[in-house]
């Protein structure tokens, strides 16, 4: 393999996970319009689908809202019936959230299709190819982590230098 035809390998692969990536937001907002939920309260649900269970301030660190508007999306999913709010079994001062047994029921007709063709597609590879697709995407989830966590250090930087302090007043 030449280095051009390397580099347009690398160029197909970097272009297909972005694709897959707005293809996937695309489709999960399509199930947050027939849930009636905005796109906030969707990415909640899919995190409280992958975890199980999640609170308060988790689902605030992921969504980067507020802890009071973490408490009205909460309040507007639990209104809806979508989630309900327990009490952490290893900290009473602690709630877990969690998706509602009924709504996880209606939801799992919406993602039966998407995960036959997954199924479908991913059983048509060899194992040394879903060998390096598997490894593909743990590491791939370990840069993402990384490269997130360095501009959460750059942007707590920024912040920290536009509020410091000179002279007895505050700068920007």
């Amino acid at each position: 393999m030449t280095s051009s035809e390397k580099k347009e390998l690398v160029k197909q692969v970097i272009l297909g996970a972005r694709e897959y990536g707005i293809n996937t937001v695309f489709f999960r907002h399509i199930v947050g319009e027939t849930l009636g939920v905005n796109v906030t309260d969707m990415e909640c649900l899919g995190l409280l689908f992958f975890k199980g269970f999640a609170t308060p301030s988790e689902l605030s660190k992921y969504t980067r809202l507020s802890s009071g508007s973490t408490t009205a999306m909460l309040d507007r999913l639990e209104k809806n019936n979508l989630i309900e709010r327990r009490p952490n079994p290893e900290d009473r001062r602690s709630t877990h959230i969690v998706i509602v047994k009924e709504t996880a029921e209606k939801i799992a007709p919406l993602f039966a299709s998407v995960k036959h063709a997954q199924e479908e597609l991913i059983s048509s590879y060899t194992q040394e190819e879903l060998e390096l697709l598997a490894d593909f995407f743990t590491r791939s989830v370990s840069m993402w982590e990384e490269e997130r966590e360095k501009l959460q250090k750059t942007v707590e930087k920024k912040e920290r230098m536009k509020y410091q302090v000179k002279g007895g007043e505050t700068h920007e």
